[in-house]
């Protein structure tokens, strides 16, 4: 079977964000391209907010035409990030909707844009062996940090591309076995949250995440379904 994810590298030193990047090129180049840099320059996560990244992480975008929209698109790549991780013996878990945490840190985030149906670019951004900022040591870690040794980034990419081009083809096929797979490697179910969902800030525990890929709370004994959102732990009240 013909691989989907890596058809086409392009591997940059430096750029403002792989994503953007991506989004430029994206009509002219086959499914599957990839763009890795380096460093980024102006690295992005959820609503804009920066994301570090300077050299020894693996920092890269890949170009999706599935011809169709499905928000669970995100899923891949946080799946493929969980299944990376454990070739090299890390339990990881997902944060519902889109990144990847070890021990009660973040390791990972994926940003999913270009939502259409001509195409999609999924970024992911993965601590390997850049630097973990002081101020950031208490909720981030880098995979460099919990195995004590540095890992070849073309290692860590291969395994990724490999995961990655498996659950995209599980997306398209049998979006109900990815979301399977998903609920299974979500930590948050069962435990008590804080939702940003714009300006408001829903409490509840999390009960599941649903085929559709929202989230189900229980607030104060009622059911409530969450598209999108910024998930915290909370204490219970």
């Amino acid at each position: 079977m013909e691989r989907i994810i890596g058809r086409k590298l392009i591997t940059l030193e430096e750029v403002s964000s792989t994503n953007d990047y991506a989004k430029s090129i994206a009509r002219e180049v086959p499914e599957g391209t990839v763009v890795i840099a380096e460093r980024q320059t102006a690295g992005k996560g959820r609503k804009g907010r920066a994301w570090a990244s300077p050299e020894g992480g693996l920092w890269m975008s890949v170009i999706l035409k599935p011809g169709f929209v499905d928000p669970r698109i995100v899923f891949v790549g946080a799946l493929s990030v969980v299944d990376t991780l454990a070739d090299f013996g890390i339990a990881s878990g997902i944060k519902w909707p889109n990144d990847v945490w070890v021990g009660g840190r973040k390791i990972a985030g994926v940003l999913v844009e270009g939502r259409g149906e001509e195409h999609v670019v999924m970024g992911v951004g993965l601590n390997v062996n850049n630097p973990i900022p002081d101020e950031l040591r208490e909720s981030a870690v880098s995979m460099f940090e919990l195995l004590g040794a540095k890992i070849p980034l073309e290692t860590v990419l291969n395994s990724l591309l490999f995961h990655m081009d498996a659950w995209y083809r599980i997306f398209r096929e049998d979006p109900f076995l990815l979301m399977q797979k998903v609920r299974e490697r979500t930590f948050i179910l069962g435990r008590f949250v804080e939702v940003v969902e714009g300006e408001e800030r829903i409490l509840g525990r999390a009960v599941d995440v649903l085929d559709d890929g929202s989230l189900l709370l229980d607030v104060g004994g009622s059911l409530r379904r969450v598209l999108y959102g910024d998930v915290s732990l909370r204490p219970l009240p």
